[in-house]
């Protein structure tokens, strides 16, 4: 490379970025925004999504330790390790739920209500933390016994990534179920980002849950999902229609979503949608467009599913 090559252009002049009138443009357009929402006084100081990711890296560390936590650990300071992780954790979550208590507040920022909720909602997560790491070893175990590929469940918690994003849906629904939806929605963003599969935090989901390959797959607000089922890629659990009140805005907070119950397979590209029962122990088969319930033991096909919707054109 010759030394003209090496050389650095010469930095322009601020005026030519014309850097002043840009940020007053943002800066209009910002008081407008947080006007029309009622926040000039109170501006959204949200969680951190950079943060919130470090803290699930470090809570997954906690739970697994030898397997995702630190590589040279010992029999000896394994308990110390998960202490130390876990205290630095925690003081971090308290700081991401404080902000989201204060963004949702009625009351003045970082009062002593909101302080010691924050406290007690940190506090009651930590306490759940065994019963989520035995969630997940039934899960992971699940996963090994269902997929012939699977060598070892060492191999199913490091590389499946349906694993992932059923461990972030554990930590995000108890922090949902705590009270702060919003850090639980972020958290099981960051998973749909990392896996390409989308749990709801709000979601209810029992023991020994697989999702094999997993891309695609998504899992609506309100879905209930009993014990032992499988889903395969692509698979969604959605909503049928979205009912509007008298102003023509969607009606929040309404059951909308399937009910799965024990010992269901749901083979890929499935659309399952609104609020039906898939019976236990039946079996979905691929591409199939499903908004009605079926009773236990049932089998469905994409073949059913054409001659049912042939028949119903006939008899219309």
């Amino acid at each position: 490379m010759s030394k003209q090559d090496k050389e650095i252009p010469p930095a322009p002049q601020k005026e030519f970025f014309q850097i002043d009138t840009i940020v007053s443009d943002l800066r209009s357009l910002r008081v407008a925004s947080l006007e029309n929402r009622q926040r000039l006084e109170r501006p959204p100081k949200l969680p951190s999504r950079t943060i919130l990711a470090t803290i699930i890296d470090r809570l997954s560390a906690v739970l697994f330790p030898n397997r995702l936590g630190y590589l040279k650990l010992t029999d000896e300071d394994i308990d110390l390790y998960v202490k130390q992780t876990l205290e630095e954790t925690l003081r971090d979550l308290l700081t991401q739920v404080l902000r989201e208590l204060d963004y949702t507040a009625e009351h003045e920022t970082c009062s002593s209500i909101t302080t010691e909720k924050a406290s007690t909602i940190t506090h009651f997560f930590a306490k759940k933390l065994p019963n989520i790491r035995s969630l997940l070893d039934k899960d992971i175990c699940a996963a090994y016994e269902g997929d012939p590929a699977a060598q070892n469940v060492d191999e199913v918690l490091v590389c499946y990534p349906g694993v992932a994003a059923i461990m972030y849906y554990r930590l995000a629904h108890e922090l949902h179920s705590l009270g702060t939806p919003l850090i639980a929605r972020m958290i099981s963003e960051i998973a749909h980002s990392t896996t390409g599969i989308e749990i709801h935090p709000g979601a209810k989901i029992g023991p020994s849950f697989f999702i094999d390959h997993g891309t695609g797959v998504v899992i609506g607000e309100t879905t209930v999902i009993g014990r032992n089922v499988r889903l395969y890629q692509a698979v969604t659990l959605g909503a049928k229609r979205f009912p509007v009140d008298e102003n023509g805005a969607l009606v929040k907070n309404i059951l909308r979503h399937p009910i799965v119950e024990d010992d269901v397979v749901i083979y890929a590209n499935a659309t399952i949608l609104g609020r039906i029962t898939i019976g236990k122990g039946s079996t979905i088969g691929g591409n199939v467009w499903l908004t009605y319930s079926v009773p236990p033991g049932s089998s469905i096909s994409q073949a059913q599913m054409r001659n049912k919707s042939f028949d119903d054109d006939m008899e219309t």
